[in-house]
């Protein structure tokens, strides 16, 4: 006799589970999820002066073509540096 009414009581727990989760998904699949927040822009990519070794933001750096090469510098002081170590293009 308690063998058959803990099983009865074990059937109604494993149903009530169930039950709770099917009820559940459909309550989850009924609400809308919030939409996630817009990207922000990517910073500005940062490049480094050769001379210095700073490194700064791409649309502050000065730039230069030196040797066929984009180079970027911090101040005019580091590009003149940089142009005087390479030697006239011949």
């Amino acid at each position: 006799m308690f063998a058959a009414g803990f099983l009865r009581f074990l059937l109604i727990l494993v149903l009530a589970y169930a039950i709770l989760s099917i009820v559940k998904g459909i309550a989850a699949s009924w609400t809308r999820r919030p939409a996630p927040p817009p990207r922000s822009a990517p910073p500005d990519a940062l490049v480094k002066d050769e001379v210095c070794g700073v490194y700064l933001p791409r649309r502050d750096a000065i730039r230069d073509v030196i040797d066929g090469r984009e180079r970027f510098f911090c101040s005019d002081d580091c590009r003149r540096k940089a142009r005087a170590k390479t030697p006239p293009a011949q």
